[in-house]
């Protein structure tokens, strides 16, 4: 109500009753003029629009998800980036564990969203990074409700399948990655490491400068481990650009079941040194630690030459990981235009979850056979590579100070490099890696 319609009601110097109720009628009109398109309650501000959900949900099952679909398999998993089996396992998880996957009927009877549909809008948004209004015309849904399905997906991808497929390498993974390490000629490594920026468009004025990096715009970090075959094993995500990657590892959390004592542990020996620790590669910025091997920036013999061309080759696969991972979920390759740090958080992980899930579900084996449909996974056998022990006893302050202390320990570290120098001029010398 406007202040000049407040005076009118207040004003009682008038006794001309018919000249009040002119000045009434003209100050409810003035009102009535102002508040159009402005306020919540204008109904011209929101329009209601048909958009034949039944029917669109028809044509999405007749394209993909009968019998005899329209698109093949080939064509569903270029389009949805995994496989429909697949689809329809995460889809069913989903629809037990959040009511909003499953179709219901409004207060007007009228029939939602199926499930099929929030879904698609979900991994298109997420495979093809387009924005929410582009999937009104084929799913029949509206932006709001997408990016609502956005949210609501990756929140549920993550409560669900992060223990499984977030988790730290287990005694039967370290034993099949060791394997795998021993045949490239570095004995205890357990993957390569290093960070991946996240460009943030939307980010608050207020943080963009704590946000901004290198590049001159604010963007997320995320620390990365990857093994041969780009499973990521560890993701760090959400620390701001403006950190590097040694302030990224000293926040995260990648070395503490192992200074707790409560991770596996690594044994093996290398030209007759035993050691009791894995170790990832890197490159130069990152501690001289003893899990932390870089490559020789300046080699001065062959031998030296010889590691650092198989260490760069190696440690390409937690940057091959970010590739696939950014080929196949477009939203983490562009600039994240979602306002909140939480749903980007969520994206990111839920983002990594298909990835790896698609790689479980595609793994194949080394005579070139998929090893889910064929049965020939060998991703849980225990190998003979060495024993692999857990702790889960509590430990004293002095040792986890002690334990502290070995990790960072660069003359162990120096040893351990040259040993795998060694090892790998070894090898190369019997012709078993060229």
């Amino acid at each position: 109500m406007s202040n000049f319609f407040k005076r009118l009601l207040n004003d009682s110097s008038s006794s001309d009753e018919e000249e009040r109720n002119t000045w009434f009628a003209a100050a409810i009109e003035f009102e009535r003029q102002n508040s159009q398109g402005t306020g919540s309650g204008d109904k011209s501000s929101r329009q209601y629009r048909y958009r034949d959900r039944v029917s669109g949900h028809s044509r999405l099952l007749n394209n993909y998800f009968v019998e005899n679909p329209v698109y093949d398999e080939t064509l569903f998993r270029r389009r949805f980036r995994l496989s429909r089996p697949l689809f329809l396992r995460i889809l069913y998880t989903l629809q037990q564990h959040n009511d909003y996957f499953v179709q219901r009927r409004n207060a007007a009877n009228t029939v939602g969203l199926s499930s099929e549909q929030k879904m698609t809008a979900a991994l298109r948004m997420l495979a093809y990074g387009m924005s929410a209004d582009s999937l009104d015309e084929y799913v029949r849904i509206g932006e709001t409700t997408t990016i609502e399905c956005v949210k609501q997906f990756c929140q549920g991808v993550v409560e669900i399948f992060g223990p499984e497929y977030l988790r730290s390498p287990n005694a039967a993974d370290i034993s099949r990655l060791l394997r795998k390490a021993n045949q490239r000629g570095f004995p205890g490594m357990l993957g390569s490491l290093d960070c991946m920026h996240w460009a943030w468009k939307n980010c608050p004025a207020a943080y963009h400068g704590m946000y901004t990096s290198h590049v001159h715009q604010p963007t997320i970090v995320l620390e990365a481990i990857a093994s041969y075959d780009l499973w990521i094993w560890h993701a760090f995500f959400g620390m701001p650009g403006s950190n590097n990657d040694i302030n990224v590892l000293d926040a995260s959390n990648l070395f503490a079941n192992l200074q707790e004592g409560c991770g596996p542990s690594v044994n093996y020996t290398i030209m007759g040194n035993h050691y009791n620790m894995g170790y990832y590669l890197a490159y130069g910025i990152y501690p001289k630690w003893v899990t932390i091997v870089q490559s020789i920036s300046h080699p001065q013999d062959l031998a030296h030459e010889f590691f650092a061309k198989k260490h760069e080759s190696y440690r390409k696969d937690v940057e091959r990981a970010f590739g696939v991972l950014q080929a196949r979920f477009a939203i983490v390759r562009g600039p994240a235009r979602f306002w909140h740090h939480e749903d980007l958080t969520f994206i990111m992980k839920a983002c990594i979850i298909l990835h790896n899930m698609i790689i479980e579900d595609e793994r194949v084996d080394d005579n070139g056979l998929v090893a889910m449909a064929s049965g020939n996974d060998d991703y849980d056998s225990l190998g003979t590579d060495g024993p692999v022990e857990v702790s889960r006893d509590p430990i004293s302050f002095d040792h986890f100070m002690a334990t502290n202390r070995a990790i960072r320990d660069s003359n162990t570290h120096y040893a351990l490099r040259r040993d795998i120098i060694a090892h790998l001029w070894m090898l190369h010398g019997q012709g078993v890696i060229e």
